[in-house]
């Protein structure tokens, strides 16, 4: 359990890194991301592009 919570975490810190790029493929402003500012910060939570994303990988893994 551990072990995912880490890879969510890792998940969500390239997301915030790669935000710019993958906006202007359209990701990040699907039903379901959120976007908020706290403390003077803007937060993004992509939640439902790591899903597509992940469907997507999961797809290419079986495929190989």
């Amino acid at each position: 359990m551990l072990r995912w919570l880490i890879v969510v975490f890792l998940i969500l810190i390239v997301f915030s890194g790669l935000q710019p790029w993958l906006q202007k493929l359209g990701f990040g402003r699907l039903p379901g991301d959120f976007r908020f500012r706290l403390f003077r910060r803007e937060w993004f939570l992509p939640i439902t592009s790591t899903l597509l994303l992940s469907m997507l990988a999961s797809l290419v893994a079986k495929w190989l």
